[in-house]
């Protein structure tokens, strides 16, 4: 019997969750889910529309299932469908039934928090601005607080986020129910 935890690494653009993610994945000898978003705007070239928000994420998830077979205690998601439909919330001023059913799948044994507090970058395509960075933080927490998700926010350096994550990820490893491999 051994454990796995989903963790789900979530924040506004620019924060350094693919970073973080990586990172952890490393440190953890394990393997980590990229964000679908960024492979989707690069080969289609362009930002997506209201009607590829569920194939984005229904993407994600396909990665994030396939590769759990992979993971060694954790799997690190650099995001989830829930982060799909807070983008959908406020560039499209909602999210379509099948998005909300993916969001509303919650499976995560431990969810990070990136805070927005290094300098924003931009990046093609995908990112917009410092400003709707902030804002985006802010529908994140809301929404995680109106779901009644436990979060963690993690700030400052890299070493430090990776530094305030290894009580997190031990406590939820710990709690996480045994699986059989059979």
């Amino acid at each position: 019997m051994e454990r796995c935890v989903r963790v789900a690494i979530l924040g506004a653009e620019s924060s350094g969750k693919s970073t973080l993610a990586a990172a952890l994945a490393e440190r953890h000898g394990t393997v980590w889910v990229p964000e679908y978003l960024r492979e989707f705007v690069e080969t289609q070239g362009r930002v997506p529309v209201a009607a590829d928000q569920y194939g984005i994420a229904r993407m994600q998830l396909e990665r994030e299932n396939a590769a759990a077979a992979q993971a060694q205690q954790f799997l690190f998601c650099d995001t989830t469908p829930l982060m799909t439909a807070v983008y959908s919330r406020h560039y499209f001023h909602g999210v379509d039934a099948p998005l909300a059913a993916l969001a509303d799948d919650y499976h995560y044994g431990l969810t990070l928090v990136t805070a927005p507090d290094s300098p924003w970058v931009a990046d093609g395509l995908q990112r917009e601005s410092e400003a709707v960075r902030q804002l985006i933080y802010r529908y994140l927490l809301d929404e995680l607080d109106a779901r009644g998700i436990v979060y963690h926010v993690l700030r400052d350096s890299l070493e430090a986020r990776l530094e305030q994550a290894a009580p997190l990820l031990q406590q939820a490893l710990a709690a996480a129910p045994a699986i059989s491999l059979n």
